[in-house]
């Protein structure tokens, strides 16, 4: 991968520039982020840009639920961030912090839920609509709509 605009990834063929904003919620929503909790999870998504090209630029911690601003190269699925995500911090969780396993009976450590949604990185819906319309076409092609919005 290169990156040559901080906003920007060139992937091989693919140019991104999609952000998300993922919240995933303790099992039984359980208030276990403690800072020891709060810092296996920062430690367990340290490396996983260079594993699975995931940036994660900020990490917010409420008492049972955590926020992240993420992107990732649009070759994954939101569930399959969201699924890498989970998996490797729970692991790390119940291995640095083993008394969290007990506060969730022996089980999973996040809830099966989850909340994504991209956030634009810059321009509006108008912005976007007139360079897609104008896009090398000048004057030649009517662009066509399905309704007024």
């Amino acid at each position: 991968m290169t990156n040559t605009n901080k906003t920007i990834w060139h992937w091989y063929h693919n140019v991104s520039e999609c952000y998300y904003h993922l919240q995933i919620t303790i099992k039984y929503r359980r208030a276990v982020l403690n800072e020891k909790v709060q810092e296996a999870i920062k430690d367990s998504l340290s490396g996983i840009k260079e594993r699975y090209e995931i940036e994660i630029s900020h990490i917010g911690f409420d008492q049972n639920h955590i926020h992240i601003l993420l992107r990732f190269i649009p070759t994954y699925s939101g569930s399959q961030v969201v699924k890498v995500i989970k998996s490797i911090s729970g692991r790390m969780v119940f291995e640095k912090a083993p008394e969290v396993k007990k506060e969730l009976w022996g089980g999973e450590f996040w809830s099966d839920g989850y909340y994504l949604a991209t956030v634009r990185g810059k321009g509006d819906r108008k912005i976007i609509e007139n360079y897609i319309i104008n896009q090398g076409r000048g004057g030649d092609v009517k662009q066509l709509k399905l309704f007024d919005i």
